[in-house]
């Protein structure tokens, strides 16, 4: 009997125990948990600082070419003045072959035309931080086109994204996310195979992807009379532009 009232004796004591410490126990862990969150952003942005601060919070346009595994980051330093280049990086890694991405599963990077949003931004990612593309966009879904999770990131490995090496993703992303929070409500991110210029499509005339890319060279070739990313839409399942 003694030993019963004993062991009821020490539950209760435990559960009381249990009940006071908790409260102090999860504090304790939600200051790690935040100290380690702290202490993430200040690496970010402490490696960020090492881009050009000036033009934080302009708005944003990334071109990514396939074929010379480029991304293009382009900044507007005035309202509706032209862009300008900022930065060319080096993408390690992407996916597939030249052509636009067709279906879930083909490990086939996108091209086309594509919108990254506050929502798309992954701070917290596994390839260290990303910017998922929106695909499928309008122009996709029109074409059945299916896949997810296309995205800009780190870490160097792609299975349908691009990829660039952690540094430099740190840069891009701070500018695209920058941008983000001072208003800009979408930043366009286009793709291409290679330059779209009339040398390099005429020596890619026979391939099945020819009009498709003709198409995209009219978005192209907006940008690069005037350095203002175009409007784009979808027109009778074609991208068209304003």
């Amino acid at each position: 009997m003694r030993k019963n009232i004993i062991r009821v004796f020490i539950l209760f004591t435990g559960f009381l125990l249990i009940a006071l410490i908790y409260p102090k126990l999860r504090t304790y862990l939600a200051k790690i948990y935040m100290s380690i969150e702290k202490k993430k952003l200040e690496t970010l942005y402490t490696n960020a600082e090492k881009a050009t601060w000036e033009y934080a919070g302009k708005p944003v346009f990334i071109r990514i070419f396939k074929a010379s595994s480029e991304l293009e980051l382009w900044i507007q330093p005035q309202a509706n003045e032209p862009f300008v280049l900022l930065e060319k990086k080096e993408i390690c890694k992407w996916s597939g072959r030249l052509g636009p991405k067709l279906k879930e599963g083909d490990k086939q990077s996108p091209e086309g035309f594509y919108n990254v949003t506050k929502n798309l931004l992954n701070p917290n990612s596994s390839y260290h931080l990303s910017m998922n593309l929106g695909f499928p966009n309008e122009y996709d879904k029109a074409h059945d086109r299916t896949g997810s999770f296309l995205m800009i990131h780190g870490n160097c490995v792609s299975i349908g994204c691009y990829a660039i090496t952690d540094r430099e993703i740190e840069k891009v992303y701070f500018y695209v996310e920058e941008a983000l929070k001072n208003g800009q409500d979408k930043i366009p991110v286009h793709i291409f195979p290679f330059r779209m210029n009339e040398e390099e499509l005429e020596a890619n005339r026979n391939s099945p992807w020819i009009d498709f890319w003709r198409n995209l060279e009219e978005g192209y070739s907006l940008f690069e009379k005037n350095r203002i990313p175009p409007k784009v839409e979808v027109c009778e399942k074609v991208y068209c532009f304003k």
